[in-house]
């Protein structure tokens, strides 16, 4: 296994003598997520839990265009375990996050796939590269639609640790949001530094898409989150839906416990 390596060792060995593939559609990326072969680079340092970074090698859908992508896999046996989540259930949880993020319509989540690799199975997704121009604690403070977005997806996750590098700037304006293993618990734990919006009416768009996500929790979705969560979390996931119709607004941070995750960034 590879030693663990800085982000910048570890992109300079994975682009030599590679030709790694750049912007990928949703569609071709989830495919060579789940049949490519996985090679691990490294290690990512940074990371609590088993993280690492991987070349993902396989072929476009017409089966002869050769494609290389890099991506982040984490195995279901690198989780460290922790006393308000059950162990070996956050590669699940980050799929099912992907999945609530395709049925919003907003595209926050980068592609996520569950699958064996190197080390098992366990959570593959689709490297993102950011822009190196925007400062994350800057980016964090703004009034932006793309943050907002990723606020009320979080209160519908129930995330528990949205921090601030867990926030992907892109170039053309896009944010995405990695790091969706701490969600989808039965009791309340919204921890996030997007904060900004609370107590403000939601408009049109978003609760067109709380209802877009409740009527899918009867379908697709909710058979998906099925398989990935205990039946009291998806019911759970309804509820929260319904509670953030009937209120309105966006959530308020709890008094009665820590609203904010640490290190925020």
């Amino acid at each position: 296994m590879p030693d663990a390596m800085t982000r910048e060792e570890i992109e300079a060995s994975a682009m030599e003598g590679r030709q790694v593939a750049g912007h990928l559609d949703n569609e071709t990326a989830l495919r060579l997520l789940h049949v490519g072969e996985i090679s691990v680079i490294g290690r990512l340092l940074s990371a609590s839990n088993g993280t690492f970074f991987c070349l993902v090698d396989g072929h476009a859908a017409d089966g002869s265009t050769p494609l290389t992508a890099t991506c982040v896999y984490k195995p279901v046996r690198g989780e460290r375990p922790l006393a308000d989540f059950p162990d070996g259930s956050l590669a699940c949880r980050e799929l099912g996050a992907y999945g609530v993020s395709v049925a919003s319509g907003w595209d926050i989540v980068p592609p996520t796939v569950l699958r064996d690799g190197p080390l098992g199975p366990g959570m593959v997704q689709l490297w993102v590269e950011v822009d190196p121009e925007v400062d994350i604690v800057e980016l964090a403070r703004l009034d932006l639609p793309a943050l907002r977005r990723i606020a009320l997806l979080d209160a519908v996750l129930n995330n528990a640790d949205r921090k601030g590098g867990h926030l992907l700037p892109l170039e053309g304006g896009r944010i995405q949001a990695i790091d969706n293993g701490l969600c989808f618990s039965i009791e309340p734990k919204l921890r996030t530094i997007l904060w900004r919006w609370r107590g403000d009416p939601f408009n049109k768009d978003e609760i067109a898409v709380l209802n877009r996500l409740r009527e899918a929790l009867s379908s697709e979705l909710g058979e998906e989150l099925g398989e990935l969560l205990a039946a009291a979390e998806v019911r759970a996931t309804g509820r929260r839906i319904d509670a953030l119709l009937a209120h309105g607004r966006f959530p308020l941070p709890d008094r009665n416990r820590p609203a904010i995750p640490w290190p925020p960034f």
